[in-house]
């Protein structure tokens, strides 16, 4: 019955506050400070790309490596990517920071971007991390929509997961993306949909200067909510029927009860992105490998800590997490 004890994550008092938890580290966290890390390039079989960096075990050499996925209108270089490469590599372990299709400093070659039930980049990933390393010990951590897509690629093919994959720890994780984007689509989340829809926006216009004919960024005019977003543009792009029927396929929540790596989902109770079909009790109830656990506080991937040396309480506890599972 892996629902974990409600963890003693007891923070100062302006990070009892969801919203305030959510919007501190973005605006005010000083970035984690990593030697300069190497950037690679995966070119994929379709003839696109992805990006990474690659940061080294500060300890010797590598454990092995710990594959780190951003969350929506993310990338590799975010305050909370950093925050846990170096934990990674504190604890001895390469750290590979990968920005999804369109999220690095170049715009990604085909039409498409990425989305929330994208596995197959994922796996595209850790394949040549794995072969170009040499690692024998993989472990998997994600943030939001990178948590989503790990949860479902551990769970939709468990056959396709290399056997180096040892665990998994995710955080602040949509595991119902219909659910999620009902409360996003609320009046007063409304400065998470600005912000959001700033980057989504830039990447249409774009797409359209490279794909004119094919991509009409026009149609970004009367867009109110995420699910307009999805249902004119990342539905169609994807092969989606709507932005229903990418909801419905893409959620990791049906994918839950197959995964078979020893995987920590942390999502805390302020959550302001969260409905409560993201709290999967009755998935982590019956399957062994799937460990819950629902702070009181940490709103949507904060878990600040304050006077703690810029180290936030998840990198801590996804710390213990790896220690316990791979020793």
């Amino acid at each position: 019955m892996p629902i974990l004890p409600t963890p003693d994550y007891r923070p100062s008092p302006p990070f009892r506050f969801g919203n305030v938890s959510t919007l501190y580290p973005s605006l005010l966290r000083t970035p984690p400070v990593l030697p300069e890390p190497e950037t690679r390039r995966v070119e994929l079989d379709d003839g696109d790309f992805l990006d990474y960096d690659l940061h080294s075990s500060q300890t010797g050499p590598a454990r092995g490596v710990v594959v780190i996925s951003h969350g929506l209108e993310g990338n590799s270089r975010r305050k909370y990517v950093l925050g846990m490469a170096l934990m990674a590599t504190g604890l001895g372990f390469d750290a590979v920071c990968w920005s999804q299709r369109g999220c690095s400093s170049e715009p990604n070659r085909l039409e498409r971007c990425y989305h929330s039930g994208e596995t197959g980049d994922l796996h595209a990933v850790i394949a040549h991390c794995l072969d170009a390393g040499g690692y024998d010990t993989a472990a998997l951590i994600g943030f939001s929509m990178g948590g989503n897509q790990i949860l479902k690629y551990l769970g939709e093919d468990p056959a396709k997961v290399p056997d180096a994959v040892k665990a998994a720890a995710v955080f602040s994780v949509p595991c119902d993306l219909d659910g999620c984007e009902q409360v996003l689509a609320l009046p007063s989340r409304k400065l998470y949909f600005k912000y959001f829809m700033r980057g989504l926006s830039r990447k249409i216009r774009d797409k359209a200067a490279m794909f004119p004919g094919r991509v009409d960024a026009e149609l970004l005019r009367g867009i109110r909510t995420l699910r307009d977003f999805d249902d004119r543009f990342t539905a169609p792009a994807n092969g989606f029927r709507d932005a229903a029927d990418y909801y419905a396929k893409s959620s990791c929540l049906q994918f839950l009860p197959n995964v078979a790596v020893p995987a920590l989902v942390v999502n805390s109770l302020d959550d302001p992105f969260m409905s409560p079909s993201c709290y999967p009790r009755r998935e982590a109830e019956a399957n062994p490998d799937l460990f819950l656990e629902m702070p009181d506080f940490g709103g949507h991937v904060g878990f600040v800590l304050t006077g703690n040396g810029n180290v936030y309480w998840s990198e801590k506890r996804a710390a213990s997490f790896l220690t316990e599972i791979l020793g």
